[in-house]
């Protein structure tokens, strides 16, 4: 079989020997100024650069045949042409400035470039409308490299997460707009908040390892950038509705005024999505808008964004148990109850319900010079709450007094409880830009206050309470104010070199005022002052291939649980910091793309579940001195002929815990028993994750997408023990897509998306709770099962 595929690909290969040519040029403004770091791409092939430090480009072995030649560099307008390659080919190309100012701007400090030395993916519109037909980010980036999804719900809608080498969401950062998404006391990203965000962007960045982020939480594994409402200088509506399994219906309208008098631009999204999911009682009950405003001067660009959501979902946050699993896969507890007459019951509004607005405002200056000026405000708002239903609960758990009635005093009752959570995050953030032939320097900085009141109150008890109907129990209030300043250079000291440099300091002051939900008094205050300095080379080895080496430092405080569940007994957590050593290859040829990554993040103090708890019995995670994860990321392209294309990438990687000790509930003594473990896997890091992507387009209009994607075994736990694991799955999606354009209408077009085609069973994500009772092991836990085949299915009508 190897033996085969070598011969394939050596004929492939050498089909390419013959026939080859040349393509050249250099880019220039009217003025005859080059113009370095400008993208040059040919289209229908894998050919991608920036232009060098006297604006030149150079495509050697291009194969003959016709290709459309397309170059871009910010301010700029775009030049785009179709070529036909049959001899070498020279072009000296001009680009004048726009006569507005690109919305691209708005990104410039938190974006990768071509010529930095960065690990990243970026998946553009066209790619993300192909899939979006009412699942969740992460299954919009589910091939992206090192990348791993799971969701609650079990089908993609609801609550959903992913991650990166291995890191969790509130390790990654995530910005919206070159705007902070992760909230900043827990550093979590809930798509759930903003749904069919994806309908409103025009791109995703994915940048792994720490990647050049400025704003927001540290990045710790990856950060993800999204990009809304880029100018459509035409008019435009759509109207795109789908409906699928689990009684899925999703249906949006897209409005824009296109640019209206050379000047302004508005732009609107209106969203509904609802899915049963595949768990028991796992709905999601789904609302959505965005709104964008924009005037266009010449020099400069002034924009709002408006974006809400709305969510109401059915918790499905416990999983199922390891032993229902076989029977009933969707099995869901959460809610239950036994009445009065001893019937199981289940409590019908056990709901999470949560409202999130952003309004984001933006100013770009054209200051002259090469110098770009832009400022930024946002403002955040989120309030909500979930409900449960609580059996046999004592008063005193909540600080009430006891019930007389008569003669008999009632110490407990069934209650019905909300947990609230009402937010306000707001702040500003800066930069300024100069672009040289030879250097680019970004001075920015950022400043951004988080205020967040928790607090609970009972809503119903099967006995009446004293006081108000809604009886508060608990309050606490978290006060978090960050601020950074940055600046980061891209040198090109010859052609064939660029140096990137990235120093950012940051500094955090957070405190926590009254009282949990356990009435422990969690008042604290902390303070945190960062430096995260970041270096890299690039070197282009020849016109087909370039390498990089970068080292950056990452640090990152502590979230709010792991402040507030600690053992003031013991020691308090500190916060952790990465060591970020990266390298990459990248060979590029009209028909082959080849990129390599290997990395070495090595940790400091990393914050892990150990089963250590706190001095009321509630778990902490605790900082182990030293772990690191190593890998390599293999990415591919084969562009097999005008019709077919396959792109796959596989990650290697090894993802350890040195000296690592786990602490085990021994319930018949109340303390803890300890087990040393030396060296030990990382949880939730499979040591291998690949994605296959073959795009067929044979027919005119019509796409095929046949996408795969493997996940190696993951441990549940940091223990390395194989009762304590995620099984590896295989799995198998079909997208399709037919477009029509009637003289009527812009165009028409029609979806299909058959998920896990093979109907494979597997869980994605789990959790679980080790004790001895007895002096036996016993454990707690609970597994997230996805669906097996399931379909949505769309159309799509553009004016």
């Amino acid at each position: 079989m190897k033996k085969l595929i070598f011969f394939v690909l050596f004929i492939f290969m050498g089909g390419h020997i013959y026939a080859q040519f040349n393509l050249s040029g250099t880019v220039k403004d009217s003025t005859g100024k080059a113009l370095s770091g400008a993208n040059v791409i040919l289209k229908q092939s894998y050919y991608a650069i920036s232009t060098g430090s006297e604006g030149e480009f150079s495509f050697e072995s291009v194969k003959d045949g016709s290709y459309l030649l397309y170059i871009s560099y910010m301010g700029y307008g775009s030049y785009e042409k179709e070529i036909l390659i049959k001899e070498d080919f020279k072009l000296d190309i001009i680009l004048y400035p726009n006569s507005i100012l690109a919305d691209e701007v708005i990104v410039t400090a938190t974006k990768a470039t071509r010529d930095m030395p960065v690990a990243f993916t970026s998946v553009q519109k066209e790619d993300i409308e192909m899939r979006n037909l009412g699942q969740d980010v992460p299954y919009i980036l589910n091939m992206t490299p090192s990348l791993v999804i799971s969701s609650d719900a079990g089908a993609g809608i609801g609550y959903s997460t992913f991650r990166i080498r291995g890191t969790d969401q509130n390790r990654i950062n995530i910005t919206l707009n070159g705007i902070p998404m992760n909230d900043a006391e827990s550093h979590g990203t809930w798509w759930v908040d903003l749904p069919d965000l994806v309908s409103s962007v025009d791109q995703i960045q994915v940048q792994r390892g720490v990647g050049t982020s400025s704003n927001g939480a540290g990045a710790f594994g990856a950060t993800v950038n999204f990009q809304t409402f880029n100018l459509r200088k035409d008019a435009y509506a759509e109207i795109n509705s789908s409906f699928g399994s689990f009684h899925t219906v999703k249906s949006n309208i897209l409005l824009g005024t296109g640019l209206l008098n050379e000047k302004f631009s508005f732009d609107a999204r209106f969203s509904k999505l609802y899915s049963d999911g595949y768990i028991d009682r796992a709905y999601s009950d789904l609302l959505s808008f965005s709104m964008s405003a924009s005037y266009y001067g010449d020099k400069d660009m002034i924009k709002f964004i408006f974006l809400s959501g709305t969510e109401e979902t059915y918790q499905a946050w416990d999983g199922v148990p390891k032993e229902v699993l076989d029977t009933n896969r969707t099995w869901n507890g959460i809610g239950m109850y036994t009445d009065a007459k001893g019937k199981v019951q289940f409590y019908e509004n056990e709901t999470d319900n949560y409202l999130q607005d952003h309004l984001q405002a933006f100013y770009s200056r054209d200051l002259g010079a090469d110098i770009m000026f832009n400022l930024a405000f946002h403002y955040t708002a989120g309030r909500g709450y979930y409900e449960q239903y609580k059996q046999n609960q004592d008063f005193s758990d909540y600080g009430f007094s006891d019930i007389i009635i008569g003669a008999d005093t009632i110490k407990s009752a069934d209650l019905v409880r909300q947990k609230w959570l009402d937010n306000d995050f707001y702040g500003f953030t800066s930069s300024m830009n100069y672009k040289g032939a030879k250097m680019n320097l970004i001075i920015g900085g950022a400043w951004n206050q988080y205020l967040g009141d928790h607090f609970g109150k009972v809503i119903w008890s099967e006995v009446s309470l004293k006081g108000d109907k809604d009886k508060e129990w608990y309050r606490n209030n978290g006060d978090k104010k960050d601020w950074n300043v940055f600046s980061k250079l891209i040198y090109h000291p010859a052609k064939t070199m660029t140096l990137f440099a990235d120093l950012q300091l940051r500094w955090i002051r957070y405190s926590m005022v009254g009282l949990d939900d356990d009435l422990r008094d969690i008042s604290q205050y902390h303070e945190h002052l960062f430096f995260n300095p970041k270096f890299g080379l690039k070197f282009k080895i020849n016109e087909r291939s370039d390498a990089f080496l970068s080292f950056s430092v990452a640090n990152r405080e502590p979230n709010r649980d792991n402040y507030k569940d600690a053992n003031p007994l013991g020691p308090l957590p500190t916060s952790e910091r990465l060591l970020d050593y990266e390298f990459g290859y990248s060979f590029q040829s009209g028909a082959i793309s080849l990129d390599l990554n290997a990395y070495y993040m090595d940790y400091k103090n990393q914050l892990v579940i150990t089963g250590e708890i706190n001095d009321v019995g509630a778990p902490i995670m605790t900082n182990i001195r030293d772990s690191y994860r190593l890998g390599m990321e293999l990415m591919a392209g084969f562009i097999v002929s005008s019709g077919l294309r396959w792109e796959l990438s596989t990650t290697f990687s090894q993802n350890r815990i040195d000296d690592l000790r786990i602490y085990i509930d021994d319930w018949d003594t109340w303390g803890q028993r300890e087990e040393y473990h030396g060296v030990s896997s990382l949880s939730f890091s499979p040591a291998i994750v690949a994605s296959s992507n073959i795009s067929i387009h044979w027919f005119k209009n019509f796409r095929i997408n046949i996408l795969s994607k493997y996940v190696g075994k993951q441990y549940i736990d940091n223990t390395e023990h194989k009762d304590r694991m995620l099984a590896a799955y295989f799995l198998n999606d079909l997208v399709m897509k037919y477009s029509i354009k009637p003289k009527f209408m812009k165009e028409i077009s029609f979806q299909i998306l058959l998920n896990n085609v093979f109907n494979v069973e597997y869980e994605s994500n789990a959790w679980i709770y080790r004790y001895y009772s007895g002096n036996v092991e016993e454990n707690l836990n609970g597994y997230f099962p996805q669906a097996g085949i399931n379909f949505l299915a769309g159309v799509s009508l553009k004016f």
